[in-house]
């Protein structure tokens, strides 16, 4: 068994935003469950607040692995940023009143963020 020295191994930035989005999203719900009346805003916060805390999930346990190869990477990229627009859109809409034109752009990138995962996996 070869042990690794912790100084040794680089930070994961994806696992770090991975694990923000996951809390920003139980937040999220808590605030859609409990703070608002509208059922359809509710609607948007909790599907914001699910995307936000599935892809969270998925950076925060694979950031470190993902990180070691460029698809990897580039995957792990278009689930963030693609998270960030989708949920951001959405709790946008609802909390500011911005036009949620961003989540298709958002969607589409998870889409093809989870295509890139799909190659990298087979390319091992």
């Amino acid at each position: 068994m070869r042990f690794h020295d912790r100084r040794s191994r680089r930070p994961s930035l994806a696992a770090s935003f991975g694990a923000l989005l996951a809390a920003a999203a139980v937040a999220l719900s808590a605030y859609a469950a409990h703070g608002v009346a509208d059922a359809a805003a509710q609607s948007r916060l909790q599907t914001a607040a699910f995307y936000a805390f599935g892809h969270g999930a998925v950076l925060a346990a694979l950031g470190a692995s993902l990180a070691e190869r460029w698809l990897g990477m580039a995957g792990s990229a278009l689930l963030l940023v693609g998270t960030l627009l989708f949920s951001g859109s959405l709790v946008g809409g609802v909390l500011a009143g911005w036009s949620t034109s961003l989540a298709p752009v958002g969607g589409t990138m998870l889409i093809v963020g989870w295509l890139v995962l799909a190659v990298q996996a087979l390319r091992r």
